[in-house]
């Protein structure tokens, strides 16, 4: 099967742009078309708090009226932001020669993803991972794994390295250069 139509599924995350990149060499290699595609998800963190009222009732309307209309705001932002991300990397895939469209919409990102797939008649799905297991992905849930196993094609999945990674495999050298340091400084 010949990839031609690639579904590209993008967050807010650091990682989002590493995916982003690996997406555009594979659509670039195979001469294949994109669409880029973030979903909102007021659960999905990133997007400000979703104002949840415990026990305000009716005491204190102006206050819930208040937080509604941060919230609001916030939201707003949080959308444009998005917006201006995918054109600016839809611009970035023009570019270079790929065919490139994107969309944003608000939803359950798993089930979004596949029915985006399904109707855009995407061939593969590649999107991102953050290497959540055991209870911790329980808790708040696989949007790759949720997608593996409900797409109607092919999914490329990519492992999120995370900059605490980097910097800690950075550290130890820095620690070991500054004891060199001291120790000549000190023979001296």
């Amino acid at each position: 099967m010949m990839f031609n139509r690639i579904l590209v599924a993008l967050d807010h995350s650091e990682g989002s742009q590493q995916i982003f990149e690996q997406a555009l060499d594979l659509a670039k290699a195979i001469n294949a078309q994109m669409l880029l595609l973030h979903v909102f998800s007021p659960l999905g963190g990133g997007y400000g708090d979703t104002p949840i009222y415990w026990g305000t009732g009716g005491y204190y309307p102006i206050l819930n009226e208040e937080i509604a209309k941060q919230y609001a705001e916030r939201w707003a932002a949080c959308e444009h932001q998005g917006l201006e991300r995918l054109r600016s990397l839809t611009v970035e895939a023009q570019a270079v020669g790929v065919t490139a469209e994107f969309t944003q919409t608000l939803g359950d990102p798993g089930r979004t993803i596949c029915a985006t797939a399904r109707s855009w008649k995407a061939n593969l799905i590649l999107m991102g991972r953050r290497g959540h297991s055991g209870l911790n992905e329980w808790i708040i849930g696989s949007v790759s794994n949720y997608v593996t196993h409900h797409a109607p094609c092919s999914v490329l999945t990519v492992q999120h390295v995370a900059a605490e990674t980097h910097m800690a495999t950075e550290t130890p050298v820095a620690t070991q250069t500054q004891v060199k340091q001291e120790n000549q400084a000190a023979a001296v």
